[in-house]
């Protein structure tokens, strides 16, 4: 095949046929740089109609609503408004476009000062010092936060300009590496899943919740304030989904679901009016909407909210509670929902409370020698049923778990 595709080249470029082999060689090679440069060039020049294509239609129908006294922070792929007196972004509103799911740029780490922010945003001096030893090396000092951004910079690997963008750091909050790294990236991680499972863009607004309250960091040079929490807003216009979170940086071990709000309650909080330039109708319809399923991997579709912590009854705890009881010797109380089980080729029983595999919280064992001990197969009677269990708590690779012996260990709350 290969022979023929020579052929039919060499037809359509006569002179090449007449070469040595080594000249023909060269002569291709030479042809392929050209056409590798006319295509980078016109990448670029794509980029940058796709760039002006996501500005305008940030700008014209999606901003929220800014004060008078507030001033617009437009970049090519991110808007944002800048708080003064906290030293961070009231807000920052991007989009994370389909173009990801082919994206192969990678992290930039191009830390800098936001130029358009007249009085000047934070800089590294508000997260770190550093100094250059004699072997010419950097020792740091930190002050205990990461440099958290508002708006991933992952969500635009598709572009090294919008990239570039994501690491002003008027687009930086402190965060702490617990955080930062853990549970504020699983959301993001679980957002860009959005897009690449439905293929969709999506609009999302990102900030700190800002109050005067707030302390700062001590050594920051230019008083950066300490947000308690964060908030995330998710719109997929396309199928009039919206979904927002409010997250404390003081994070329990919950999963994602539990901080789903919506956008009518972040607005609450942020005295913030986000999507008021669309349709009465189309506004009021997404800042109502708090489905979590319908942003959840298809995967994870079964996964249910755990227990309210306090509402089962004094000695009861729900699955993410049971963490602290790991190992202690005493038999405890654990309530949820079976949202997965397997019967094991070995005859074993394994049930998922709350969270499914791979993202379980709490896990329960009946191994093949005690099923005796049931008048029921527990891997089909116990699917879909809210339940409480008693017994000892002990660990599975970080996973609470239990073995229950017999059926009178398990108490039915549906």
């Amino acid at each position: 095949m290969r022979y023929y595709l020579f052929i039919i080249y060499c037809l359509s470029h006569t002179y090449v046929c007449s070469q040595s082999y080594s000249e023909k060689i060269n002569t291709i090679k030479a042809e392929v740089l050209v056409q590798k440069k006319k295509i980078d060039s016109l990448n670029v020049i794509l980029e940058n109609i796709q760039l002006i294509e996501i500005h305008n239609e940030l700008k014209t129908s999606l901003l929220p609503k800014i004060d008078t006294n507030e001033e617009l922070i437009a970049h090519k792929n991110l808007f944002l408004v800048y708080s003064e007196k906290h030293e961070q972004a009231k807000w920052v509103l991007h989009k994370i476009s389909t173009n990801i799911l082919d994206g192969r740029v990678g992290r930039t780490n191009d830390f800098r000062k936001d130029p358009l922010i007249k009085t000047g945003s934070s800089e590294e001096k508000d997260f770190f010092l550093k100094r250059k030893k004699e072997n010419g090396k950097y020792a740091y000092e930190g002050f205990g936060f990461d440099r958290g951004h508002l708006a991933p910079s992952a969500d635009f690997r598709w572009s090294q300009t919008a990239l570039s963008e994501s690491y002003f750091y008027s687009n930086m909050s402190p965060q702490r590496a617990s955080f930062n790294r853990e549970k504020w990236a699983e959301l993001e991680n679980m957002i860009r899943g959005y897009v690449y499972e439905n293929h969709r863009d999506l609009f999302v607004y990102t900030g700190p919740i800002l109050h005067d309250q707030l302390n700062k960091i001590e050594k920051s040079i230019n008083g950066v304030s300490i947000p308690e929490k964060f908030f995330k807003i998710v719109v997929d216009l396309e199928a009039k989904k919206a979904i927002a979170y409010i997250m404390p940086q003081e994070t329990k071990n919950y999963p994602i679901e539990y901080f789903a709000s919506t956008i009518n309650e972040v607005e609450e909080i942020t005295g913030i009016d986000f999507l008021y330039q669309l349709d009465e109708k189309t506004q009021q319809d997404l800042e109502t909407q708090k489905d979590v399923l319908l942003w959840l991997p298809e995967k994870q579709k079964s996964d249910v909210l755990p227990f309210e912590e306090g509402i089962l009854g004094k000695g009861k705890f729900n699955t993410i509670q049971a963490e602290r009881f790991i190992n202690s010797g005493k038999k405890k109380e654990i309530c949820g929902t079976v949202v997965s089980s397997h019967l094991s080729k070995n005859g074993h029983t394994f049930l998922n409370l709350d969270k499914a595999f791979p993202h379980q919280v709490f896990s329960l064992t009946i191994w093949k020698s005690n099923l005796h001990n049931f008048s029921y197969q527990p891997h089909i009677e116990l699917k879909s049923k809210k339940i409480c269990i008693k017994g000892k708590i002990t660990e599975n690779k970080g996973t609470p778990t239990m073995n229950v012996e017999n059926e009178k260990a398990i108490l039915f709350l549906n």
